[in-house]
């Protein structure tokens, strides 16, 4: 018996297989690629901010941003330490806030996609946008995003 239409077949086999992608089931599969993030950079001011709601901690809150500096939150305008300070208390202290990306670099500042999730919420995206200057936060816009 002649072992070369054996052989023929065997080749044609391969060759079928190779041409549809396919592979024995034996072959070990390969693991998808994976991205690698970049850090997220939060400039000081904004990111004494985010540790500040995440510690809890009032005074370290009032104390990121300068004495005279506005919060636009959504479409209200809380400005000053005191009226801060009220509103932190009132709305801020007990949540969570994570930084998930930088949207947006500037000389003056960064806006920042956040997860916001006040205490006994799921919480929703926002963009937290901060004006710096002289190493505090003169003016934070936060938006829905």
């Amino acid at each position: 018996m002649s072992t070369k239409p054996f052989l023929s077949l065997i080749i044609a086999l391969v060759l079928a297989v190779s041409a549809c992608g396919g592979a024995p089931e034996s072959a070990a599969p390969t693991p998808p690629a994976t991205a690698t993030a970049s850090p997220v950079v939060v400039v000081a001011a904004a990111q004494a901010y985010v540790a500040a709601v995440n510690a809890r901690d009032l005074d370290a809150l009032v104390g990121s941003f300068a004495a005279d500096a506005e919060i636009v939150d959504v479409s209200r305008s809380i400005r000053g330490h005191d009226a801060i300070r009220t509103w932190a208390d009132n709305e801020v202290i007990g949540g969570t806030l994570r930084v998930v990306s930088v949207v947006e670099n500037r000389a003056d500042g960064q806006k920042l996609l956040v997860h916001w999730a006040p205490a006994g919420s799921g919480g929703w995206q926002a963009h937290y946008d901060f004006t710096v200057g002289r190493g505090r936060i003169v003016k934070a816009d936060l938006q829905y995003a």
